[in-house]
């Protein structure tokens, strides 16, 4: 596993999906009020079923994307053109070759401006950049989820603190 700066940490309960919705909907606010947010990388972590696409359609909704939000697991890349900037949606879980990643262009749209939200970073281990923000999502036996915020850098940092008042 790569070693990656820890600069401030947060941890939320998300007892239902609606809690689930509001923290996408609190996000998204602050992205909206701090358009330099959109260039950040955020990467979701959690097992097989943990919300990680749910979270991520909750947050393209609340950013205004209409119509169908599908999820990437074939295609590995789903791109939305919003008023804010392009929001990239990556889910590497069939990601299995190295060779893909420069094929497809990945490097360039990492360094490219635009918010980059990846699904099983993990298996991208290698290539992708450091990210800005890390969401450590746990299913509890309850169903609800046990979250972790992790900022390794200053734009994550000020992700989390666009969250400030955001009951856990």
């Amino acid at each position: 596993m790569r070693h990656l700066r820890i600069l401030e940490t947060r941890s939320l309960q998300w007892p239902d999906e609606a809690a689930t919705q509001a923290f996408c909907a609190a996000l998204a606010r602050g992205l909206q009020a701090h358009p330099h947010l959109m260039n950040a990388s955020i990467e979701l972590h959690g097992s097989l079923g943990a919300g990680k696409t749910s979270w991520v359609r909750h947050l393209l909704r609340a950013l205004g994307v209409e119509g169908r939000i599908k999820s990437p697991s074939y295609a590995v890349m789903e791109s939305y053109e919003l008023p804010l900037g392009v929001v990239s949606h990556f889910d590497f879980y069939r990601f299995d070759d190295p060779r893909e990643w420069e094929d497809a262009g990945f490097r360039d749209i990492f360094a490219a401006p635009g918010l980059k939200l990846s699904e099983w970073p993990e298996k991208a281990e290698g290539m992708l950049p450091a990210p800005d923000l890390q969401i450590w999502i746990e299913t509890q036996a309850d169903e609800s989820r046990s979250v972790k915020l992790v900022a390794g850098t200053a734009l994550g940092q000020a992700l989390i603190q666009t969250l400030e008042g955001v009951r856990s």
